[in-house]
């Protein structure tokens, strides 16, 4: 029963509620969410510790005026829903329906994209200084989980603000937890101030006290004050600028609510600290918060499927991770790394065996590059795993601090080309573009299972910069090898000997799709397994026996391996018909992964299109 949920169609619906009545929304919230994250699968956990969070957001704060930014967004179904998206929810993370993180142009509520962590701080900032220039009185919040507070850009933001003369609020959303449990030195800071049970005690029956008739307020912020300095002197906030207010119960709404109405009548940078449950009210989400981050469809009743037992294909991200351990058996100097992705990027089972050799960095893609470039320089063979939209974070590090100075650091790069569900903000579309440009750099690409187990092996054995980029989910289903041997750099091979005047060079995932399409026009297939260097040798070879060279890729187009072909081909001064598939010059949206490779023409069916096309046209 969702009687009273089904009343609030925006936020103002949402305010014209009684204080009282609010535990019952946060209940039938939660049971809805249930519901409908059930059916459709996605972010589930962090969604259920956030919801009396943001029935006390919208509350409070006069919304879409005053500014909520969200991080990561892993936490905005509760969001979505009460700002006019409720009866869309079944369409979450599909093609044409709800993407599932905030994103502008879907919502005016949604007031900042994101997908990518640690960026709420300083758009809030933003926000809140442009309204100061413009004389807007309006209030900007930067919610932000402990995870998200780990990266280096946050604390910029942090450090800039609290300089400022700018009204902002961050609220920092403690639940101890990233997508993995959080490591580090702040995660061990916030477990101490959480740790000191009186104080905390203190700081709610003064936020209590704060509540209470205007005229008594600035003796309650007086003793307030004195409360703070005696139990918490200088707290790591507070050095930043920034008032320090909790931490407070982020499950209780009613507490939630006179916290941030005392905090909007303030000016200036404030922080409050809130402690919250991930996947709060769901028992199997709180007992198990990793394996229910992010979930498929499952019973409400029964939780997610134990497991499948054996007998379907292994996924990329567990070829890697096999790969890994085996490694790590046969070199010492093998160390692996992950900023905070162990159970996305498959590496639980090196954490278990090696424990010694595992590094979880926490968000901080940048360091994670330049810690691994420090290793390799006094005699460590780092694997840096990593998926391809988080890479970005770290390009300025891995060109000054790896390639460079020409290090060994492998790049294990997950979630190559489209990811689906997730949308643009974790599509791996440009990977090849931006790394097959930096001098020292080995750029491969599998076109399947074993294929990809080869070529990490072929990546450190070599002394320089090397990456691997591989897309998510299954491949082919070829059989994986247990011996590991060294491929030859910069050598593809013919998957496919045919008659006809086209030769199709496909690269990575596209070597697939290719070899189907193939057969209507009886075409070789190169499977060209290098992006840097690349085989020009077979290029040129190709060009020579056909007349139609097509180049297909899971990357942008432009600057991608379709392009270092065309370099190629100028370069020996060839000229032949050319035609380049690609992912297109847009930011591809979320949905199936199948449904939007055909949309993009990289299926079977749609590269067979394009080639007709082309050859129809040449008269």
């Amino acid at each position: 029963m969702t009687t009273l949920l089904d009343t609030i169609q925006s936020p103002a619906d949402l305010r014209t509620l009684g204080r009282h009545e609010l535990p019952q929304l946060a209940q039938e919230l939660r049971q809805f969410l249930v519901e409908t994250v059930s059916k459709t699968g996605g972010h589930f956990a962090s969604n259920l510790g956030s919801i009396e969070l943001t029935i006390a957001l919208h509350y409070v704060f006069n919304t879409p005026d005053d500014r909520l930014v969200w991080d990561v967004g892993h936490q905005t179904y509760p969001h979505k829903i009460l700002t006019g998206r409720k009866e869309r929810m079944g369409s979450m993370r599909q093609l044409g329906g709800l993407a599932g993180f905030p994103k502008r142009c879907e919502s005016e509520y949604d007031t900042f994209g994101v997908g990518h962590s640690s960026t709420s701080i300083g758009a809030a900032l933003g926000m809140a200084v442009a309204a100061k220039a413009q004389g807007i009185p309006r209030k900007c919040v930067a919610i932000i989980g402990d995870g998200a507070m780990t990266a280096g850009q946050a604390f910029e933001a942090l450090n800039n603000a609290g300089a400022m003369d700018t009204d902002l609020l961050v609220i920092l959303n403690d639940n101890d937890m990233s997508i993995s449990p959080n490591v580090g030195a702040l995660n061990n800071y916030l477990a101490k101030l959480m740790s000191g049970r009186f104080y905390a005690a203190m700081k709610q029956g003064s936020n209590k006290v704060l509540g209470i008739a205007p005229p008594l307020r600035e003796i309650a912020s007086k003793m307030e004050e004195h409360v703070k300095g005696f139990f918490t002197p200088g707290t790591l906030f507070e050095e930043f600028g920034f008032n320090y207010i909790g931490p407070i119960d982020g499950h209780d709404v009613d507490v939630l609510v006179d916290t941030l109405k005392n905090i909007k009548s303030l000016s200036g940078p404030q922080f409050l600290h809130i402690v919250t449950k991930k996947g709060q009210g769901y028992k199997l989400a709180e007992n198990d918060p990793v394996k229910y981050h992010g979930v498929t469809k499952f019973d409400p009743v029964n939780g997610l499927a134990a497991g499948k037992s054996g007998g379907g294909k292994p996924q990329y991200t567990q070829i890697f991770g096999d790969w890994l351990c085996d490694m790590a058996k046969q070199d010492a100097r093998l160390v692996g790394i992950t900023p905070a992705m162990r159970e996305g990027s498959g590496m639980v089972r090196f954490q278990q065996e090696h424990p010694d050799r595992y590094f979880d960095v926490a968000i901080a893609e940048q360091h994670a590059v330049t810690f691994a470039a420090g290793m390799a320089c006094d005699g460590m063979k780092p694997v840096v795993a990593i998926y391809s939209t988080f890479l970005q974070r770290g390009y300025d590090q891995l060109i000054h601090d790896v390639a460079i100075q020409n290090l060994p650091v492998v790049f294990a790069i997950d979630r190559a080309g489209l990811v689906g569900a997730d949308g643009p903000t974790h599509a791996g579309a440009f990977d090849l573009s931006f790394l097959r440009c930096i001098p020292n750099m080995t750029v491969m690409a599998p076109s399947d299972e074993n294929e990809c187990r080869q070529m990490l092996y072929t990546a450190f054995t070599l002394d320089t910069p090397s990456a691997v980029r591989y897309p998510r989910g299954t491949g082919p289903g070829a059989a994986v090898l247990q011996e590991m041997s060294a491929m030859p750099i910069g050598k593809g091979h013919i998957r496919r000997q045919g008659a006809g005047k086209v030769a199709i060079l496909a690269f990575g995932s596209m070597v697939t799709p290719a070899l189907a399409a193939a057969e209507q026009f009886d075409a070789t297939v190169a499977d060209m397994r290098f992006v840097k260097p690349l085989d020009a040798a077979l290029v040129r070879e190709l060009a020579a026996s056909h007349e139609l060279l097509v180049m297909v890729e899971e990357n942008v187009i432009m600057g991608g391996a379709g392009s270092a072909c065309l370099e190629a081909l100028s370069s020996a001064g060839i000229a032949i018909e050319t035609l380049l598939l690609g992912l297109p010059d847009d930011y591809v949206e979320h949905g199936d992964p199948a449904l939007l490779l055909s949309g993009c023409g990289l299926d079977a069916a749609g590269i067979a299109n394009s080639i007709a096309t082309r050859l129809a046209g040449r008269g």
